[in-house]
């Protein structure tokens, strides 16, 4: 037996009472072999466990333990899913890691395509690595919701967009999956002249066929870089063409709607943007499933800023203009318009003197234009030589998750050297940006 070999122990936990320590095999729960960390987070909801452990000595420990239910050992592994993660065996024609310049950070270029991660962190997976004895394990601890990158329900056409023989299998798993009671959140990657038009009629009427297990669709556009050397030719989405996205994605919503409390299908913020046309209200967005998707975000981050605001114009909380930093708001070129008619409001009511700078995207390309794939160096230029007041606001998303890192290896404390002015990160909520706009602490409007 191979076991897990622990490479933390957590101060105060119970692993650490137990004298568990780094370097340590965990070989079985409860007699039984820990396959991944789904196996591990099913043990911990019990209250009596028996561990087996094997010490740097090689000797074997028997561990009895009474703990409450959900409570954790306070153990970390050399794995974080105990277990290699699956790697992505396509080769899409709209990949945007096919697409990253040169030079960048390992792991940047890393393709994961791992149902576990689809569980755990919400990643969007292609069903077509998946072995027999993975789908009887989702089935069978009826791992919901998942999340899969569809794109077509068209078999034919899903092999030449995945570049992959077995991705035209893709209703086969999700119909399998459906009977097993699993939910299933998907997206459909829109490339003009491949799977829109008609057959993104194809794919919405098959996956609505599903509607008990598939909870909502994502379209979302094509993310083209200026680094598609030998890849496929594929054309970007344009006013018009976006423009038609919409009409046909609200005529489902419409035909749905008329029959069911759900929207089903939603449009990604960008095509409205992109086609100039006035985001959907709230409500149409239903539970908000696809936020990390870019779906309904722009409308969230909105109603979040409103409500704060009418908050604090109707408490009378004071703001005092003399006491606000002028600051400069950094963000992509999708966003300037939203930001900008915010932010113009605030400077009208309080007095104020924010400006809202939209940065070109030189790493990736013109045509990428959402705020979160901004590097380091693409603020620095697009900055450089204006007058940007006392202070600095960037999304938190331009980070990455954990670190003050930028997509193309500046760090924060870099971009502070090189602008001399504090760069501070703002959660993408509209309630906590005005907060940090009008100098408030969030606990006094709590």
């Amino acid at each position: 037996m191979e076991g897990h070999r622990i490479t933390e122990v957590e101060e105060g936990s119970i692993a650490k009472e137990l004298e568990l320590e780094k370097g340590d095999i965990l070989l079985s729960i409860n007699g039984s072999e820990i396959i991944d960390v789904l196996d591990y987070i099913e043990f911990m909801e019990a209250e009596e466990l028996e561990l087996l452990v094997q010490k740097a000595d090689g000797e074997e420990w028997e561990i009895e333990i009474e703990k409450e239910p959900g409570q954790d050992l306070g153990l970390k592994f050399e794995h974080d899913l105990m277990d290699k993660e699956r790697v992505c065996r396509n080769k899409c024609i709209f990949c945007f890691v096919d697409q990253l310049p040169k030079g960048m950070r390992e792991t940047l270029y890393y393709k994961d395509d791992d149902w576990r991660l689809s569980f755990l962190s919400g990643n969007y997976i292609t069903l077509t690595n998946l072995s027999d004895c993975d789908v009887d394990r989702i089935l069978e601890k009826k791992i919901s919701p998942l999340y899969v990158s569809v794109h077509t329900t068209n078999p034919d056409l899903r092999k030449r967009m995945l570049n992959n023989r077995f991705a035209g299998d893709v209703l086969k798993y999700l119909y399998k999956m459906a009977d097993g009671g699993v939910k299933l959140h998907t997206q459909i990657v829109l490339c003009p002249g491949w799977n829109d038009g008609p057959e993104l009629d194809r794919t919405l009427a098959d996956l609505w066929k599903l509607k008990e297990s598939v909870q909502s669709v994502a379209v979302v556009p094509v993310g083209l870089t200026s680094h598609r050397e030998k890849l496929e030719a594929i054309k970007p989405f344009t006013l018009k063409s976006a423009a038609k996205v919409i009409d046909q994605v609200e005529r489902w919503q419409r035909s749905i709607r008329s029959r069911h409390d759900t929207s089903f299908v939603y449009a990604a913020d960008e095509f409205y943007i992109l086609a100039n046309r006035k985001l959907p209200a709230l409500e149409d967005y239903d539970e908000m499933h696809q936020l990390e998707n870019g779906v309904g975000l722009v409308v969230q981050f909105q109603h979040e800023f409103e409500d704060a605001l009418s908050y604090i114009l109707k408490e009378r909380i004071e703001i005092k203009a003399e006491n606000i930093k002028k600051h400069t708001i950094i963000t992509g070129k999708s966003a300037e318009k939203v930001l900008s008619e915010m932010v113009s409001r605030l400077n009208r009511v309080f007095g104020l003197s924010y400006q809202v700078v939209a940065v070109e995207n030189r790493l990736f390309g013109l045509s990428v234009t959402v705020a979160g794939l901004l590097s380091g160096s693409d603020i620095y230029e697009g900055t450089k030589g204006r007058d940007l007041g006392e202070e600095i606001l960037i999304p938190q998303v331009m980070l990455r998750k954990g670190e003050d890192v930028f997509l193309d290896g500046w760090t924060l404390s870099r971009l502070i050297e090189k602008t001399g002015l504090p760069v501070v990160p703002v959660p993408v909520r509209g309630d906590l940006f005005l907060y940090k706009l009008l100098n408030i602490p969030f606990g006094e409007v709590e």
